[in-house]
């Protein structure tokens, strides 16, 4: 078998996920094979070829009609041409993103099980039960038998249900796939989404350091109250706020040092709770030390996520140490775009040296005073990630605003009972295929998912588009001047 390649690049972040094509070609004999390898946040998802998409295509048009699903890219009858590859690629990247978007398509079970499916004939893993160690915030495991095939709504419910979590609280409660440091630092790699297999996931990366964690899925601090209405969901948001304040994420001085140890001795876990509301940063996700050009270029920033905002604890070229918070309803837009950066010896630099790295930027339009709105930016490996939280966020903004129950909003199973997936049929090993060429190094975007809202006098510098940038419905037009 004679192997060339050849890689495209196109990534989009649809929903809260990256989704990025690189285009492979295998020659066989006269055959030519073109294979789209699907990234979430920078790792394969799965491999796919023309025609799987094309039977999704199809399947999608029996469901839900011609006038529903977006056009699909033609077969050609011939072996296609360079520029002709660049179209279809182009072609193909219209279309996943147009389905992903579409409320109806997006959410559907067949789109869905389309990438779960897959996932497992990318990774070779056939469909068996195994046990799936998910951890809690103390470093508790839950140990629970699944099918390799199983979804992550199917491991979330049988992790609560080996907890004893009550059916309406499993959705106040997500799996994360999380990085766990030598220095016992958490790096939040993502919230595990409805179209992959947590196992096939975890699996892949044949790391130790990579753990799925079941932690709380919503920011308002109201919503405790439901959850320590319970037994087990009270001991479950215990040892998560133990966790935070031992990481140093929750913010304490030694008088309030004294009085949490003194509750946790005593096994005051409500008390607890209730005075570590009263503290800093409590519910709040902390990110590594990433860069930002706020309020200049080149500053370190820790930053964190929570009670609807972004903080920011920068130090400024001058060591000087300032903090801020950006509220998300002052967020009018934002974005995510990714870059290859090309590496030597670890080191990226201009020189070409066949590999590289992605850099990841999140960038916010802020409302900083009533007339000025200005754009903040950071580069961490977690912009993705910092992206899902202001989503999440504002979600629950507009729930709480149109009156909304939180109930309604996070996904519950109807009848709450266990249902596998339509993909534990077991499946064949796919073809090997080659990896993408990382020789090239073309600037690709990414664009947060969004409910759009019209968005009037948007500056153009930076290389903004209007294709890279959602509005957030959640958007007030009240300045803040004290930043």
């Amino acid at each position: 078998m004679k192997l060339l390649h050849k890689a495209v690049y196109v990534t989009k972040l649809l929903y809260y996920v990256t989704i990025s094509f690189f285009l492979s070609c295998i020659y066989h004999s006269l055959l030519l094979f073109q294979a789209y390898n699907i990234h979430v946040n920078g790792v394969v998802h799965c491999r796919v070829r023309y025609s799987q998409l094309l039977g999704l295509h199809e399947q999608l048009k029996k469901e839900y009609g011609n006038n529903v699903v977006p056009a699909f890219p033609p077969k050609k009858l011939f072996t296609l041409t360079p520029a002709e590859v660049e179209q279809r690629r182009e072609q193909l990247e219209k279309y996943m993103q147009a389905v992903r978007q579409d409320p109806i398509l997006g959410a559907s079970e067949t789109f869905n099980s389309f990438l779960r499916k897959a996932q497992q004939e990318t990774q070779q893993i056939a469909t068996e039960e195994v046990h799936l160690d998910v951890y809690l915030s103390n470093g508790q495991k839950v140990k629970v038998n699944i099918l390799t095939s199983d979804q992550t709504e199917d491991v979330l419910e049988a992790v609560t249900s080996k907890l004893g979590l009550p059916d309406d609280l499993v959705g106040y409660f997500s799996l994360f796939l999380i990085r766990e440091g030598k220095d016992e630092g958490c790096t939040f790699v993502r919230k595990l989404q409805e179209f992959e297999l947590p196992f096939v996931s975890v699996t892949s990366l044949s790391n130790p350091e990579y753990q799925i964690v079941l932690r709380k899925s919503y920011w308002d601090s109201a919503y405790d109250n439901d959850v320590m209405d319970n037994r087990v969901g009270l001991n479950l948001l215990y040892a998560q706020t133990v966790s935070d304040t031992e990481r140093g994420w929750i913010l304490v001085n030694k008088e309030q040092h004294r009085q949490l140890k003194s509750l946790q001795e005593k096994g005051s876990k409500k008390e607890f709770i209730r005075l570590a509301q009263t503290l800093k940063y409590f519910g709040y996700i902390k990110f590594d030390p990433c860069i930002t050009d706020f309020p200049e270029k080149g500053c370190h920033v820790i930053v964190s996520a929570g009670n609807n905002e972004l903080n920011f604890h920068v130090k400024l070229p001058n060591d000087q140490i300032k903090e801020g918070n950006f509220k998300v309803t002052r967020m009018r837009c934002w974005r995510v775009t990714s870059s290859q950066v090309p590496v030597t010896n670890g080191t990226a630099n201009s020189g070409t040296s066949g590999k590289s790295d992605i850099k990841l930027e999140l960038a916010f339009e802020y409302l900083m005073s009533k007339d000025r709105l200005q754009w903040v930016t950071i580069t961490s490996p977690q912009a993705i990630m910092v992206s899902i939280c202001l989503q999440s966020m504002v979600d629950e903004l507009m729930v709480k605003k149109s009156g909304g129950s939180i109930k309604k909003m996070l996904k519950k199973r109807h009848n709450g009972s266990l249902r596998r997936s339509d993909s534990q049929q077991a499946v064949k090993s796919p073809p090997l295929l080659d990896s993408p060429d990382s020789n090239r190094e073309p600037v690709v975007k990414l664009s947060s998912k969004l409910t759009s809202a019209t968005l009037r006098g948007i500056s153009t510098s930076n290389d903004i588009s209007g294709n890279n940038i959602h509005g957030n419905d959640a958007f007030e037009g009240i300045g803040d001047d004290d930043l």
